[in-house]
């Protein structure tokens, strides 16, 4: 065993200095700029910064309220179909209603369905965490490692394919829209694909390498709340099935809070619908799937328009309005309280 004074320095030798080295980074001598804080750039800084913001926030209040929307809710109208679906028995029976609704002037542009829920908690730590990234990304893995839990394999021991809580419980009604043009009923045309994102169709999202989608879902089975497998969720476009399907992959990014939409359709702008969506009465014909009487739900279907700054939603622009009042109040403020200062040095110095 060594001796502790072993570590200690002998006599005569330098003792190692703990001074930093002497550079400018080290002993803080480079150059740095102060900034001299005077009334008047204080001042200026809060009223311009208060201009700003109020002129953003009025740009931004005007161009929300620009947007032409309409929504219409169906829980209660299609309250027969929602009492078939709370038996879990009835999930292969199907159900269907129809709503009404008049558009007293026309919605002139680019017009997108959504559909809304209300009191559907998407923001629960174990219902977030319930799928798995990997599958989605059309890998063979094992998913009872993964946190699909209970969504992952049947008593059989089957896969689900997808599995987790958020595909189990994906939004399954069907709505059409129909417009009544001289007594004819015409159907309005709407696009389901092009909807999601591109990181999400191309990154996020990919099919099970195969030589066709149904042997790349060979050995696995649905969800139990689905009414189809996943290679048949859009049987007129082979392309937008699987993994891929546009209304999965919306339906997959979860919302932060317990009121949301998601977007459904978009309008085609072909033939009497080239300029948007005319005046006049149209009709919802929704096939009934997806139940929320239990936990107390409202389903809505809305017609929207959007603008430069997006939707109907004010919040950012009620933001900006408040930032920008609360900076020129401050400035207001710092302005009375320099000039009372001022008048007291003045007096005191005539004295």
């Amino acid at each position: 065993m060594k001796n502790k004074t072993s570590f200690l320095p002998r006599e005569g030798e330098a003792q190692p200095s703990r001074c930093p080295d002497n550079s400018a980074f080290k002993q803080q001598r480079l150059p740095a700029w102060k900034p001299q804080l005077t009334i008047a750039s204080v001042l200026s800084s809060f009223f311009l910064t208060g201009a700003f913001c109020l002129a953003v926030g009025v740009c931004l209040v005007v161009s929300a309220n620009s947007v032409r929307e309409i929504q219409v809710d169906y829980s209660d109208k299609c309250s027969d179909c929602s009492k078939l679906r709370e038996n879990s028995s009835n999930w292969n029976k199907e159900c269907h209603c129809s709503v009404n609704f008049t558009l007293k002037e026309d919605i002139l542009g680019d017009v997108f369905m959504y559909y809304g829920l209300q009191n559907f908690y998407q923001n629960h730590r174990r219902y977030v965490i319930s799928r798995s990234d990997a599958q989605l990304l059309g890998r063979n893995v094992n998913i009872q490692r993964s946190y699909c839990t209970p969504f992952s394999t049947y008593r059989n021991g089957t896969p689900m394919a997808p599995c987790g809580a958020i595909a189990n419980s994906m939004f399954n009604d069907t709505i059409d829209l129909f417009y009544s043009r001289n007594s004819s009923v015409v159907q309005v045309p709407l696009l389901k694909t092009g909807n999601s994102w591109w990181t999400d169709k191309n990154v996020k999202f990919r099919n099970p390498e195969s030589y066709n989608l149904s042997s790349a879902f060979a050995g696995t089975a649905r969800p139990p709340y689905w009414q189809k497998p996943a290679y048949l969720l859009d049987e007129e476009d082979e392309r937008n099935n699987g993994y891929v399907n546009d209304d999965f992959i919306i339906w997959m990014r979860v919302s932060a809070f317990a009121t949301f939409r998601n977007l459904y359709r978009r309008l085609r702008r072909v033939r009497h619908f080239a300029e948007g969506l005319p005046a006049g009465n149209y009709t919802f014909r929704i096939s009934y799937n997806f139940p929320v009487t239990r936990f107390k739900g409202r389903k809505h279907v809305i017609l929207s328009t959007v603008v430069w700054s997006g939707g109907s939603n004010p919040f950012l622009g009620i933001a900006y309005l408040v930032s920008g009042t609360a900076a020129t109040l401050t400035g207001f403020v710092i302005t009375g309280i320099h000039l009372k200062l001022r008048k007291k040095k003045t007096y005191f110095q005539k004295q």
